[in-house]
């Protein structure tokens, strides 16, 4: 009739092939998400959390919020204590530390 045979077969079959082709812009696209944002964010967060272990008495920090101090007590796990002017001591939780500019002294023992 209008249609010839050739046209109708190949309009009807789906084959699986055609599925695969469909899904690998996708599947690069989430390669490269991955290797340009995921893989660095992840990075920089364990070097974070490595920087907030080891901090000590006596490091010159800055916090989030932009204040330059250095450490006089390590609290605890959670909380620092910083001298942010002569005789000015606040507690700041590690977390807010964003960078350390100037490694301290170990304390000396008192033995």
């Amino acid at each position: 009739m209008f249609i010839s045979p050739a046209f109708a077969q190949g309009a009807g079959g789906g084959g699986g092939g055609d599925l695969l082709i469909t899904f690998i812009p996708f599947i690069l696209i989430f390669v490269i998400f991955y290797f340009l944002l995921i893989r660095p964010q992840q990075k920089r967060q364990k070097e974070h959390r490595e920087m907030l272990g080891a901090l000590r008495r006596g490091d010159n920090i800055v916090t989030g919020g932009g204040l330059v101090g250095k450490i006089s007590k390590v609290i605890d796990e959670a909380e620092i204590e910083v001298e942010i002017a002569k005789d000015v001591r606040v507690r700041i939780m590690r977390a807010f530390v964003q960078e350390v500019r100037a490694k301290g002294e170990p304390a000396k023992d008192k033995s």
